[in-house]
Protein backbone atom coordinates (compact mmCIF):
# COMPACT_ATOMS: atom_id res chain seq x y z
CA UNK A 1 0.00 0.00 0.00
CA UNK A 2 3.15 2.52 0.25
CA UNK A 3 4.61 4.59 -2.26
CA UNK A 4 7.05 2.95 -4.75
CA UNK A 5 9.45 5.04 -7.37
CA UNK A 6 11.18 2.25 -9.77
CA UNK A 7 13.17 3.08 -13.31
CA UNK A 8 11.86 1.34 -16.24
CA UNK A 9 14.01 2.04 -18.90
CA UNK A 10 16.95 3.91 -20.68
CA UNK A 11 19.47 4.41 -18.51
CA UNK A 12 20.23 2.25 -15.95
CA UNK A 13 20.93 5.11 -12.96
CA UNK A 14 21.31 3.56 -9.43
CA UNK A 15 20.83 5.38 -6.26
CA UNK A 16 24.44 7.77 -4.94
CA UNK A 17 26.78 4.73 -3.52
CA UNK A 18 27.91 5.95 0.15
CA UNK A 19 31.55 7.55 -0.33
CA UNK A 20 32.79 4.49 1.59
CA UNK A 21 31.85 2.77 -1.39
CA UNK A 22 32.68 5.29 -4.17
CA UNK A 23 36.27 4.82 -2.05
CA UNK A 24 36.41 1.24 -2.76
CA UNK A 25 35.15 1.12 -6.38
CA UNK A 26 37.48 3.49 -7.29
CA UNK A 27 40.31 1.34 -5.76
CA UNK A 28 39.32 -1.42 -7.78
CA UNK A 29 38.38 0.50 -10.93
CA UNK A 30 40.61 3.08 -11.12
CA UNK A 31 44.16 2.51 -12.86
CA UNK A 32 45.83 5.49 -11.32
CA UNK A 33 44.73 3.31 -7.93
CA UNK A 34 47.24 1.14 -8.72
CA UNK A 35 50.09 3.40 -9.58
CA UNK A 36 50.23 5.08 -6.14
CA UNK A 37 49.78 3.04 -2.62
CA UNK A 38 48.21 5.83 -0.58
CA UNK A 39 47.23 9.50 -1.69
CA UNK A 40 49.02 12.45 -2.48
CA UNK A 41 48.85 15.95 -1.54
CA UNK A 42 50.51 17.62 -4.31
CA UNK A 43 51.33 21.54 -2.21
CA UNK A 44 52.07 24.49 -4.34
CA UNK A 45 54.84 26.66 -3.32
CA UNK A 46 55.57 30.54 -4.57
CA UNK A 47 55.14 34.21 -4.40
CA UNK A 48 51.67 35.64 -5.11
CA UNK A 49 51.22 36.37 -8.95
CA UNK A 50 53.54 33.32 -10.25
CA UNK A 51 50.55 31.37 -11.79
CA UNK A 52 50.26 28.72 -8.87
CA UNK A 53 46.54 28.66 -9.12
CA UNK A 54 46.38 28.52 -13.03
CA UNK A 55 48.37 25.60 -12.40
CA UNK A 56 46.55 24.06 -9.85
CA UNK A 57 43.28 24.08 -11.69
CA UNK A 58 44.64 23.31 -15.28
CA UNK A 59 47.02 19.89 -13.53
CA UNK A 60 43.97 19.13 -11.40
CA UNK A 61 41.85 19.42 -14.95
CA UNK A 62 44.51 17.06 -16.39
CA UNK A 63 44.37 14.49 -13.31
CA UNK A 64 40.74 13.78 -13.30
CA UNK A 65 40.79 13.68 -17.36
CA UNK A 66 43.24 10.88 -17.03
CA UNK A 67 41.08 9.15 -13.94
CA UNK A 68 42.56 10.42 -11.16
CA UNK A 69 40.19 11.81 -8.79
CA UNK A 70 41.56 15.28 -8.03
CA UNK A 71 40.79 18.82 -6.45
CA UNK A 72 42.00 21.75 -5.67
CA UNK A 73 41.99 23.33 -2.20
CA UNK A 74 42.42 27.51 -2.73
CA UNK A 75 43.18 28.96 0.49
CA UNK A 76 42.15 32.48 -0.73
CA UNK A 77 38.92 31.12 -0.87
CA UNK A 78 39.00 30.14 3.07
CA UNK A 79 40.54 33.48 4.03
CA UNK A 80 37.86 35.34 2.52
CA UNK A 81 35.47 33.06 4.07
CA UNK A 82 36.94 33.52 7.02
CA UNK A 83 37.18 37.49 6.79
CA UNK A 84 34.37 38.70 4.43
CA UNK A 85 36.12 42.50 4.09
CA UNK A 86 39.54 42.55 2.58
CA UNK A 87 40.70 46.23 3.24
CA UNK A 88 44.60 46.42 1.65
CA UNK A 89 48.13 44.06 2.43
CA UNK A 90 48.76 44.88 6.03
CA UNK A 91 46.62 42.17 6.51
CA UNK A 92 49.77 39.77 4.95
CA UNK A 93 52.78 41.71 7.09
CA UNK A 94 54.47 39.12 8.64
CA UNK A 95 53.89 41.52 11.90
CA UNK A 96 50.48 41.44 11.88
CA UNK A 97 49.78 38.40 14.77
CA UNK A 98 45.82 38.54 14.37
CA UNK A 99 45.85 38.40 10.93
CA UNK A 100 48.86 35.38 11.16
CA UNK A 101 46.24 33.51 13.52
CA UNK A 102 43.57 33.68 10.96
CA UNK A 103 45.72 32.61 8.48
CA UNK A 104 47.19 29.84 10.09
CA UNK A 105 43.18 28.53 11.13
CA UNK A 106 42.26 29.27 7.23
CA UNK A 107 45.40 26.81 6.65
CA UNK A 108 44.54 24.08 9.47
CA UNK A 109 40.76 23.71 8.38
CA UNK A 110 41.85 23.50 4.60
CA UNK A 111 43.90 20.55 5.87
CA UNK A 112 40.74 18.58 7.27
CA UNK A 113 39.08 19.45 4.14
CA UNK A 114 41.73 17.87 2.72
CA UNK A 115 41.70 14.60 4.85
CA UNK A 116 37.73 14.42 4.58
CA UNK A 117 38.05 13.96 0.48
CA UNK A 118 40.73 11.78 0.55
CA UNK A 119 39.69 9.33 3.45
CA UNK A 120 35.98 9.35 2.88
CA UNK A 121 35.51 10.86 -1.03
CA UNK A 122 36.81 9.03 -2.84
CA UNK A 123 39.78 11.31 -3.81
CA UNK A 124 43.65 10.58 -4.91
CA UNK A 125 45.10 13.94 -4.96
CA UNK A 126 44.51 16.70 -3.21
CA UNK A 127 46.05 20.29 -4.44
CA UNK A 128 47.17 22.64 -1.93
CA UNK A 129 46.79 25.90 -3.77
CA UNK A 130 48.59 28.24 -1.48
CA UNK A 131 51.73 30.28 -1.43
CA UNK A 132 53.13 28.03 1.25
CA UNK A 133 56.50 30.08 1.47
CA UNK A 134 58.25 29.28 4.85
CA UNK A 135 59.51 26.85 6.02
CA UNK A 136 57.45 26.37 9.33
CA UNK A 137 54.33 26.37 6.70
CA UNK A 138 55.55 23.20 4.74
CA UNK A 139 56.61 21.44 8.08
CA UNK A 140 53.02 21.70 9.21
CA UNK A 141 51.83 20.44 6.20
CA UNK A 142 54.73 17.31 5.88
CA UNK A 143 53.44 16.45 9.37
CA UNK A 144 49.90 15.96 8.40
CA UNK A 145 50.60 14.31 5.74
CA UNK A 146 52.10 12.00 7.75
CA UNK A 147 49.95 11.47 10.32
CA UNK A 148 47.17 10.37 7.95
CA UNK A 149 49.85 8.03 5.28
CA UNK A 150 49.83 10.85 2.43
CA UNK A 151 52.64 11.16 -0.07
CA UNK A 152 53.44 15.01 -0.65
CA UNK A 153 55.14 16.39 -3.97
CA UNK A 154 55.79 20.27 -4.18
CA UNK A 155 55.20 22.53 -6.79
CA UNK A 156 57.02 25.60 -6.26
CA UNK A 157 56.97 28.59 -9.21
CA UNK A 158 59.51 30.53 -9.50
CA UNK A 159 59.81 33.99 -11.32
CA UNK A 160 61.55 37.03 -11.73
CA UNK A 161 60.63 38.62 -14.89
CA UNK A 162 58.52 41.76 -13.83
CA UNK A 163 57.01 41.74 -17.18
CA UNK A 164 55.23 38.10 -16.41
CA UNK A 165 54.32 39.66 -12.86
CA UNK A 166 52.54 42.59 -13.67
CA UNK A 167 50.76 40.73 -16.63
CA UNK A 168 49.64 38.24 -14.19
CA UNK A 169 48.56 40.65 -11.99
CA UNK A 170 46.14 42.68 -14.59
CA UNK A 171 44.58 39.71 -15.78
CA UNK A 172 44.06 38.12 -12.87
CA UNK A 173 43.71 40.08 -9.63
CA UNK A 174 42.26 42.99 -11.08
CA UNK A 175 39.14 40.79 -11.15
CA UNK A 176 39.72 39.12 -7.91
CA UNK A 177 36.82 39.48 -4.99
CA UNK A 178 39.67 41.02 -2.77
CA UNK A 179 39.19 43.79 -5.66
CA UNK A 180 35.36 44.61 -5.81
CA UNK A 181 36.17 48.09 -7.32
CA UNK A 182 38.13 46.75 -10.17
CA UNK A 183 40.93 49.90 -10.63
CA UNK A 184 43.95 48.62 -12.25
CA UNK A 185 46.50 51.25 -10.58
CA UNK A 186 45.23 50.44 -6.96
CA UNK A 187 45.05 47.13 -7.61
CA UNK A 188 48.53 47.29 -9.17
CA UNK A 189 50.19 49.05 -6.02
CA UNK A 190 48.51 47.13 -3.98
CA UNK A 191 49.27 43.99 -4.49
CA UNK A 192 53.06 44.56 -5.39
CA UNK A 193 52.98 45.28 -1.91
CA UNK A 194 51.16 42.12 -0.47
CA UNK A 195 54.51 40.41 -2.65
CA UNK A 196 56.19 42.50 -0.45
CA UNK A 197 55.21 41.19 2.44
CA UNK A 198 55.65 37.74 1.57
CA UNK A 199 59.46 38.19 0.43
CA UNK A 200 60.16 39.16 3.85
CA UNK A 201 59.36 35.72 5.01
CA UNK A 202 59.76 33.85 2.00
CA UNK A 203 62.27 30.58 1.93
CA UNK A 204 62.59 28.88 -1.68
CA UNK A 205 62.64 25.47 -1.54
CA UNK A 206 66.58 24.34 -1.63
CA UNK A 207 67.43 21.21 -3.40
CA UNK A 208 70.97 21.12 -1.97
CA UNK A 209 69.86 22.04 1.55
CA UNK A 210 67.05 21.64 4.12
CA UNK A 211 65.09 20.21 1.23
CA UNK A 212 67.33 17.61 -0.55
CA UNK A 213 64.59 14.77 0.79
CA UNK A 214 61.59 16.13 -0.58
CA UNK A 215 59.92 15.81 -3.88
CA UNK A 216 58.98 18.68 -5.93
CA UNK A 217 59.64 20.45 -8.79
CA UNK A 218 60.38 24.08 -9.52
CA UNK A 219 59.29 25.47 -12.45
CA UNK A 220 61.38 28.79 -13.07
CA UNK A 221 60.13 31.68 -15.42
CA UNK A 222 57.01 30.45 -16.42
CA UNK A 223 58.66 27.25 -17.82
CA UNK A 224 61.99 28.14 -19.28
CA UNK A 225 64.03 26.28 -16.76
CA UNK A 226 63.00 23.45 -14.62
CA UNK A 227 64.35 21.78 -11.43
CA UNK A 228 62.97 18.21 -10.41
CA UNK A 229 63.98 16.55 -7.14
CA UNK A 230 63.36 12.73 -6.03
CA UNK A 231 60.26 11.80 -8.12
CA UNK A 232 58.69 8.74 -6.24
CA UNK A 233 56.11 7.35 -8.12
CA UNK A 234 54.13 7.14 -11.31
CA UNK A 235 51.98 9.88 -10.55
CA UNK A 236 54.80 12.43 -9.80
CA UNK A 237 56.48 11.41 -12.67
CA UNK A 238 52.91 12.74 -14.38
CA UNK A 239 52.61 15.50 -12.97
CA UNK A 240 56.28 16.53 -14.11
CA UNK A 241 55.60 15.23 -17.64
CA UNK A 242 52.73 17.68 -17.76
CA UNK A 243 54.12 20.85 -16.12
CA UNK A 244 57.03 20.54 -18.30
CA UNK A 245 54.37 20.65 -21.35
CA UNK A 246 51.90 23.15 -20.75
CA UNK A 247 51.88 26.25 -22.26
CA UNK A 248 52.10 29.60 -20.25
CA UNK A 249 51.65 31.83 -22.98
CA UNK A 250 48.56 32.85 -24.81
CA UNK A 251 47.27 31.54 -27.49
CA UNK A 252 44.02 29.35 -29.60
CA UNK A 253 42.66 26.11 -30.47
CA UNK A 254 40.41 26.15 -33.32
CA UNK A 255 38.21 22.94 -33.36
CA UNK A 256 35.94 21.58 -36.07
CA UNK A 257 34.98 18.67 -38.00
CA UNK A 258 35.88 18.03 -40.99
CA UNK A 259 32.92 18.98 -44.03
CA UNK A 260 29.52 17.18 -44.27
CA UNK A 261 30.35 13.12 -45.56
CA UNK A 262 27.79 11.23 -47.08
CA UNK A 263 27.81 9.05 -44.46
CA UNK A 264 26.87 11.82 -42.26
CA UNK A 265 24.18 11.70 -44.85
CA UNK A 266 23.19 8.10 -44.60
CA UNK A 267 23.00 8.10 -40.96
CA UNK A 268 26.21 5.65 -40.84
CA UNK A 269 29.11 5.90 -38.46
CA UNK A 270 32.80 5.66 -38.96
CA UNK A 271 34.06 4.72 -42.96
CA UNK A 272 36.27 6.75 -44.92
CA UNK A 273 33.44 8.74 -46.75
CA UNK A 274 34.15 11.73 -49.00
CA UNK A 275 32.28 15.02 -48.53
CA UNK A 276 29.07 15.87 -50.25
CA UNK A 277 28.73 19.41 -52.14
CA UNK A 278 27.65 20.99 -48.77
CA UNK A 279 31.37 19.38 -47.24
CA UNK A 280 33.46 20.96 -50.13
CA UNK A 281 31.69 24.47 -49.46
CA UNK A 282 31.99 24.32 -46.00
CA UNK A 283 35.65 23.84 -46.14
CA UNK A 284 36.10 27.07 -48.85
CA UNK A 285 34.21 28.56 -46.54
CA UNK A 286 36.87 26.97 -43.77
CA UNK A 287 39.55 28.81 -46.00
CA UNK A 288 37.77 32.18 -45.57
CA UNK A 289 37.48 31.46 -42.18
CA UNK A 290 41.19 31.25 -42.10
CA UNK A 291 42.03 34.16 -43.67
CA UNK A 292 39.58 36.70 -41.85
CA UNK A 293 41.19 36.41 -39.06
CA UNK A 294 44.48 36.60 -39.91
CA UNK A 295 45.87 33.02 -38.59
CA UNK A 296 48.95 33.25 -40.83
CA UNK A 297 50.57 31.15 -37.99
CA UNK A 298 48.07 28.13 -37.93
CA UNK A 299 49.44 25.01 -37.76
CA UNK A 300 46.76 22.75 -39.00
CA UNK A 301 46.20 18.87 -37.72
CA UNK A 302 43.73 16.18 -39.58
CA UNK A 303 42.93 12.44 -39.16
CA UNK A 304 44.39 10.39 -42.05
CA UNK A 305 40.35 9.96 -42.95
CA UNK A 306 39.65 11.33 -46.47
CA UNK A 307 36.90 13.95 -45.08
CA UNK A 308 39.28 15.52 -42.91
CA UNK A 309 42.07 15.54 -45.20
CA UNK A 310 39.50 16.56 -48.48
CA UNK A 311 38.70 19.60 -45.85
CA UNK A 312 42.21 20.93 -44.88
CA UNK A 313 43.36 20.40 -49.00
CA UNK A 314 40.98 23.63 -49.78
CA UNK A 315 43.05 25.63 -47.13
CA UNK A 316 45.80 25.15 -49.22
CA UNK A 317 48.83 25.55 -46.49
CA UNK A 318 50.78 22.65 -45.23
CA UNK A 319 48.46 19.91 -42.65
CA UNK A 320 49.67 16.81 -40.28
CA UNK A 321 48.03 14.03 -40.52
CA UNK A 322 47.59 12.23 -36.84
CA UNK A 323 46.68 8.49 -36.80
CA UNK A 324 45.40 8.89 -33.01
CA UNK A 325 42.72 11.79 -34.57
CA UNK A 326 41.16 9.15 -36.69
CA UNK A 327 37.30 8.68 -34.99
CA UNK A 328 38.25 4.79 -34.19
CA UNK A 329 41.28 5.81 -32.12
CA UNK A 330 41.01 7.37 -28.57
CA UNK A 331 42.47 11.21 -28.35
CA UNK A 332 45.54 10.25 -26.02
CA UNK A 333 47.48 12.11 -23.67
CA UNK A 334 50.31 12.16 -25.93
CA UNK A 335 47.98 14.68 -28.54
CA UNK A 336 47.16 16.47 -25.41
CA UNK A 337 50.40 17.15 -24.53
CA UNK A 338 51.20 18.63 -27.83
CA UNK A 339 48.31 20.72 -27.78
CA UNK A 340 49.27 22.23 -24.40
CA UNK A 341 52.19 23.19 -25.88
CA UNK A 342 52.15 24.57 -29.33
CA UNK A 343 50.62 28.09 -30.29
CA UNK A 344 47.81 28.73 -32.43
CA UNK A 345 46.12 24.91 -34.30
CA UNK A 346 43.51 24.45 -36.18
CA UNK A 347 42.32 20.39 -35.67
CA UNK A 348 39.95 19.11 -38.19
CA UNK A 349 38.83 15.91 -36.52
CA UNK A 350 35.23 13.80 -35.54
CA UNK A 351 32.47 14.18 -33.85
CA UNK A 352 33.94 11.18 -31.08
CA UNK A 353 37.73 13.20 -31.00
CA UNK A 354 36.40 16.53 -30.60
CA UNK A 355 33.89 15.74 -27.86
CA UNK A 356 37.05 13.77 -26.13
CA UNK A 357 38.95 17.19 -26.69
CA UNK A 358 36.81 19.61 -25.78
CA UNK A 359 35.25 17.44 -22.26
CA UNK A 360 39.45 18.06 -21.40
CA UNK A 361 39.74 21.88 -22.02
CA UNK A 362 36.27 22.63 -20.80
CA UNK A 363 36.31 20.23 -17.34
CA UNK A 364 33.46 17.98 -18.44
CA UNK A 365 32.73 14.68 -16.89
CA UNK A 366 32.74 11.50 -18.25
CA UNK A 367 28.82 11.55 -17.91
CA UNK A 368 28.47 14.55 -20.04
CA UNK A 369 30.95 13.43 -22.88
CA UNK A 370 28.80 11.92 -24.97
CA UNK A 371 26.09 14.75 -25.07
CA UNK A 372 29.09 17.79 -26.23
CA UNK A 373 27.26 19.84 -29.03
CA UNK A 374 29.44 19.56 -32.03
CA UNK A 375 27.94 20.32 -34.97
CA UNK A 376 28.91 19.94 -39.07
CA UNK A 377 29.94 23.11 -40.45
CA UNK A 378 30.95 25.16 -37.33
CA UNK A 379 34.45 26.40 -35.69
CA UNK A 380 35.14 26.34 -32.12
CA UNK A 381 37.52 28.72 -30.80
CA UNK A 382 39.41 27.45 -26.92
CA UNK A 383 41.12 29.99 -25.87
CA UNK A 384 42.81 29.61 -22.31
CA UNK A 385 42.63 31.77 -19.53
CA UNK A 386 43.33 32.88 -16.06
CA UNK A 387 41.39 30.01 -14.65
CA UNK A 388 39.26 28.25 -17.02
CA UNK A 389 38.86 28.60 -20.82
CA UNK A 390 36.71 30.70 -23.19
CA UNK A 391 34.88 29.21 -26.05
CA UNK A 392 33.46 31.25 -29.03
CA UNK A 393 31.73 29.51 -31.46
CA UNK A 394 31.83 30.66 -35.71
CA UNK A 395 28.88 29.17 -37.14
CA UNK A 396 30.12 29.61 -41.27
CA UNK A 397 26.12 29.15 -42.48
CA UNK A 398 27.02 26.26 -44.58
CA UNK A 399 23.78 23.54 -44.28
CA UNK A 400 24.50 20.19 -42.69
CA UNK A 401 22.84 17.11 -41.47
CA UNK A 402 22.18 17.22 -37.74
CA UNK A 403 24.39 14.03 -36.25
CA UNK A 404 23.70 14.85 -33.08
CA UNK A 405 21.57 12.60 -30.51
CA UNK A 406 20.23 14.32 -26.91
CA UNK A 407 20.26 12.71 -23.62
CA UNK A 408 18.23 10.03 -23.54
CA UNK A 409 15.14 10.81 -21.38
CA UNK A 410 14.78 8.10 -17.72
CA UNK A 411 11.19 6.81 -17.31
CA UNK A 412 10.27 6.50 -13.73
CA UNK A 413 7.37 4.95 -12.87
CA UNK A 414 5.21 6.14 -9.69
CA UNK A 415 2.90 3.23 -8.55
CA UNK A 416 0.12 3.99 -6.03
CA UNK A 417 -2.37 1.39 -5.19
CA UNK A 418 -2.88 0.33 -8.18
CA UNK A 419 -2.52 3.29 -10.47
CA UNK A 420 0.72 4.48 -11.90
CA UNK A 421 2.14 7.79 -13.29
CA UNK A 422 5.16 7.87 -15.98
CA UNK A 423 7.15 10.27 -15.73
CA UNK A 424 9.94 11.47 -18.51
CA UNK A 425 13.07 13.31 -16.91
CA UNK A 426 16.39 14.71 -18.22
CA UNK A 427 18.31 17.42 -16.66
CA UNK A 428 16.03 18.36 -15.00
CA UNK A 429 14.60 15.24 -13.64
CA UNK A 430 14.73 15.65 -9.99
CA UNK A 431 12.58 18.70 -10.08
CA UNK A 432 10.09 16.55 -11.68
CA UNK A 433 10.06 14.12 -9.40
CA UNK A 434 10.11 15.97 -6.23
CA UNK A 435 7.59 18.36 -7.57
CA UNK A 436 5.37 14.77 -8.92
CA UNK A 437 5.65 13.13 -5.59
CA UNK A 438 4.81 15.74 -4.03
CA UNK A 439 1.50 16.68 -5.55
CA UNK A 440 0.47 12.60 -5.85
CA UNK A 441 1.32 11.75 -2.67
CA UNK A 442 -0.47 14.74 -1.07
CA UNK A 443 -3.41 13.56 -3.09
CA UNK A 444 -3.16 9.62 -2.55
CA UNK A 445 -3.29 10.61 1.67
CA UNK A 446 -6.17 13.15 1.16
CA UNK A 447 -8.38 10.66 -0.78
CA UNK A 448 -7.31 8.22 1.95
CA UNK A 449 -8.26 10.39 4.40
CA UNK A 450 -11.47 10.84 2.75
CA UNK A 451 -12.49 7.00 2.38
Amino acid sequence: SGTRIEPVMASRQQRPAAASDLRANEKKCSWASYMTNSPTMIVMVGLPARGKTYMSKKLTRYLNWIGVPTKVFNLGVYRRDAVKSYKSYDFFRHDNKEAMKIRKQCALVALQDVKAYLNEEGGQIAVFDATNTTRERRELILNFSKDNAYKVFFVESVCDDPDVIAENILDVKVSSPDYPERNRESVMEDFLKRIECYKVTYQPLAPDEHDKQLSFIQVINVGRRFLVNRVQDYIQSKIVYYLMNIHVHSHSIYLCRHGESHHNVEGRIGGDSELTERGKQFAAALKGFVEEHHLSDLKVWTSQLRRTIQTAEELGVPYEQWKILNEIDAVGVCLIMELERQGNVLVICHQAVMRCLLAYFLDKGADDLPYLKCPLHTVLKLTPVAYGCKVDMFDLKVEAVNTHRNRPLVIFCIKLKTKTLCILGGNDLCAQIRSCLHFFINRFFLQSACM
